[in-house]
């Protein structure tokens, strides 16, 4: 069974955790960052992170380096250290954006992070001792929109984007400055930076709501809009794999492992699917909240769902207002709770129902 915390009613819009997943920094739909511990099956407000003046839209918290980087719609990214009176202090971020920041990822090393933005680029982040802030180098060609979500490679070099122009690019972060040497890669061989290494369209025309590289690396799955999900090989000369769903749109998807991937949105429940290198294949729904689950089921249409919805509000007074599954909104992030990337035994969702829950992926 999935362990579930309430955090109130107010949507969680996105959440990250502790190295040793005993705290985890959130933020719920507002200005603040909220940082909690787990002390006997409770979460206790630790600290709260208050120097963004807009919505924050991006939490990640590096496990290497125990330092939290956080961006929002004010165009501002701050990295917070945890000082040694346990209080957590900003550095600035001079990102050069004139519009909202919408996400933000460590790297595989965290010695950069990129932020998307608004303003139709990434900006990649590293740190300059001499000045002591953290400088960026922005990628902007050939974005046409907001870029709504981006995942590193492995190598620490490379990044891909989605955007609401219903693309899916990869592109070469390496900086001389920080980054040793170039690695190779299956994605491209020209690692100069910005570079547009691969560049794939959403078929249905659906904004990318959601992007991951698999734990080598040499795939790259995405989901959006069109609750269709996309699955690149670049082992296989860039073979694009695509399965269109029945469910409501998904916001998010993680890898579990190499050959299977979660996904997760506007269903309010996530969903595990298996790729073989061929086929992209339903596996199960985790969330069996009302026992009724079948492997393989076919699940029911978006428009026959509020087609039913409307039937009921017709011939029923006893309108129900509580749904099947645990989570009682749509799911709006999802991270890795215990285990590497290459076998996550369990993974965490939030929603804009207030919820957290952690799941088995067993």
């Amino acid at each position: 069974m999935p362990e579930t915390y309430s955090f109130g009613v107010d949507p969680i819009s996105c959440h990250a955790w502790s190295k040793d997943r005993t705290q985890i920094a959130l933020s719920q739909n507002s200005t603040q960052v909220e940082i909690y511990k787990l002390t006997n099956s409770k979460w206790a407000l630790l600290e709260t992170l208050a120097e963004h003046t807009q919505r924050v839209t991006g939490i990640d918290w590096g496990t290497k380096t125990d330092q939290i980087v956080t961006c929002a719609a004010d165009c501002n990214a701050y990295v917070w250290t945890k000082q040694k009176d346990g209080k957590w202090k900003p550095a600035l971020v001079v990102l050069r954006m004139s519009r909202a920041a919408t996400c933000v990822k460590w790297s595989p090393l965290e010695n950069k992070f990129a932020v998307g933005s608004g303003a139709r680029l990434v900006a990649v982040c590293y740190y300059d001792k001499e000045n002591d802030w953290w400088i960026s180098k922005q990628i902007k060609k050939p974005i046409k929109s907001t870029v709504t979500c981006l995942d590193w490679h492995p190598n620490n070099a490379v990044i891909a984007c989605g955007s609401s122009d219903f693309k899916a690019r990869v592109y070469s972060a390496y900086i001389k400055e920080v980054d040793e040497s170039a690695p190779t890669t299956n994605w491209g061989t020209k690692l100069t930076y910005a570079n547009l290494l691969q560049e794939f369209a959403s078929i249905a025309g659906g904004w990318v709501h959601g992007i991951r590289f698999s734990p080598s690396g040499n795939r790259l799955v995405w989901v959006g809009h069109d609750s269709t999900i996309y699955v690149v090989d670049a082992a296989q000369a860039m073979k694009l794999t695509t399965v269109k769903t029945e469910y409501l749109p998904f916001l998010n998807v993680l890898w579990t492992n190499e050959n299977r991937l979660v996904v997760a949105g506007f269903d309010c429940s996530p969903i595990a699917f298996d790729f073989d290198g061929q086929n992209i294949k339903f596996a199960l729904k985790l969330d069996d909240s009302n026992g009724k689950q079948a492997a393989g089921a076919k699940p029911i249409s978006a428009i026959k769902h509020f087609q039913n919805l409307d039937l009921k509000a017709g011939s029923d007074d006893s309108i129900e207002t509580t749904l099947s599954s645990v989570h009682q909104n749509s799911i709006t992030w999802l991270a890795c709770h215990t285990g590497g990337p290459d076998k996550c035994s369990k993974f965490s969702t939030t929603g804009t129902d207030g919820q957290l829950v952690t799941w088995d992926t067993k």
